[in-house]
């Protein structure tokens, strides 16, 4: 049984979507940007993997200002010229950016580098010292101006969720994107329910935890190793398929190597069985009390 068939991938990303509150559909899997933009010489090649997502499906693109200093949206800019229509484009304003008045230069500089007109989602990287309500008036403003479609926030654990929910237009939050594979399963206890209660998908960062160098068992674990056999695929793909076992999840794993982005799409045609599941969870317990958020 083998997954990458290129068609048959794109099929699959396209049944396979995860909605927001507003009735958009987004692919369960898109592309992440960390690390990309930091050295000239790989420029050719990061553009190269991000389009070649694209064409399989794995159209929602992840950046952020603090990515190489601003390196990151530069190369999403290349990756995305021609086909901007095609893309959902995200990215993240550092929380000493995030005042009313200095999100909109943040935001404006981002459109710039990417040579874009608009973001389809723009999220608060972390939160920080400026009060969120301030964030907020920020951010519908900017909404306002059509600069961004939609706003979200990242590594925001449930405490920091009612809260942002409780002020004025704090319900209009599309997403918040935290760090979730299967070795990191925290968010399962209290921020996923109430997320999916407020139906807010989460967009995962992270899912493969780094290529396994956050867990290394996700690579070597013989349950995963089992699993993978089964279905003819890399203990890694499974691990991506496992965080997208429902549609509430959005995961956005980083690949620059063209063999891995062509993996990571094809991910989304496994679908384990509940055996298969309880297994995985066997071998990587599910939490069963409330832990601090997991961020790197």
């Amino acid at each position: 049984m083998t997954y990458f068939h290129e068609n048959k991938i794109q099929e699959t990303l396209r049944k396979r979507t995860v909605t927001l509150s507003d009735g958009t559909k987004l692919p369960c899997l898109g592309q992440g940007s960390w690390h990309m933009g930091e050295k000239p010489g790989a420029k050719a090649k990061e553009v190269k993997a991000l389009q070649i997502g694209i064409d399989l499906g794995m159209t929602l693109i992840d950046t952020a200002e603090m990515y190489g200093e601003g390196g990151s949206e530069r190369v999403v800019g290349e990756a995305i010229h021609g086909r901007r229509d095609n893309v959902f484009l995200v990215s993240k304003v550092y929380p000493h950016n995030a005042g009313a008045e200095t999100i909109k230069i943040a935001c404006e500089n981002s459109l710039k580098r990417m040579n874009t007109e608009y973001l389809d989602m723009y999220l608060l990287h972390w939160r920080g010292g400026i009060p969120l309500e301030e964030t907020i008036e920020g951010m519908e403003a900017l909404r306002a101006e059509g600069k961004i479609k939609r706003w979200g926030v990242s590594n925001f654990d449930t405490n920091d969720m009612e809260e942002l929910w409780n002020n004025e237009n704090g319900s209009s939050c599309a997403t918040n994107q935290v760090l979730y594979h299967l070795g990191s399963r925290g968010i399962e206890f209290d921020l996923l329910p109430w997320q999916r209660e407020h139906r807010m998908p989460v967009m995962a960062y992270c899912p493969l935890a780094q290529g396994g160098t956050l867990r290394k068992q996700l690579t070597t674990h013989p349950v995963i190793k089992e699993v993978a056999e089964n279905y003819q695929v890399k203990p890694l793909q499974i691990a991506l398929a496992w965080t997208i076992r429902n549609n509430h999840i959005i995961s956005i794993p980083k690949a620059v190597q063209e063999h891995h982005v062509i993996e990571n799409a094809a991910a989304a045609g496994i679908e384990l069985t509940k055996e298969e599941e309880k297994k995985l969870d066997e071998a990587f317990p599910p939490p069963s009390r409330k832990t601090p958020l997991d961020i790197i």
